[in-house]
């Protein structure tokens, strides 16, 4: 594996890794406020971060230079990313962190089956069975009374 600054690699890790920072913050975060309230925060703190880093490094661009096809998509995936969020924030208000966020890494397995529906993307058999094996793994952390019953004397549970 490639792990220089410039490899999807590098990048892909530290995102799983500040995803799960997030979920930890998050769930002590919202302890005593309204979810969707907590969601407002942290889009407002990303706003200005992400505009912080444009300014400082030079990237950011006239929006007059994006195309209508940039902005319909983009405009979706913010719609989306929002939905994600509000969802997600609602989840963790209600459940245990270790189990929400197996459940809303299912999104790896949605994003290989919207990939090959909507994109054409091609999976190998090998692709297609870590697919599954990462919806198993999800399920199984998420749902621990599930793996105690199969693994029979092994059990994920306090007591």
């Amino acid at each position: 594996m490639n792990l220089t600054v410039s490899s999807w690699q590098f990048w892909a890790l530290l995102s799983a890794a500040f995803a799960a920072l997030t979920a930890i913050f998050a769930k002590v975060g919202i302890e005593n406020i309204n979810s969707d309230f907590a969601t407002f925060i942290r889009t407002v703190i990303i706003m200005v971060v992400l505009g912080a880093i444009l300014l400082a490094s030079g990237q950011f661009q006239s929006p007059a230079t994006i195309s209508g096809k940039t902005w319909a998509f983009l405009g979706l995936s913010g719609l989306a990313t929002g939905a994600s969020w509000l969802c997600y924030f609602r989840a963790l208000k209600i459940g245990n962190a270790a189990q929400v966020a197996p459940i809303d890494k299912l999104s790896v397995v949605l994003v290989a089956v919207f990939g090959a529906a909507f994109l054409g993307e091609r999976l190998s058999g090998a692709n297609w069975l870590g697919v599954a094996l990462i919806a198993a793994g999800a399920v199984l952390v998420a749902y621990p009374g599930i793996a105690a019953r199969r693994c029979g004397r092994f059990s994920f549970q306090d007591g």
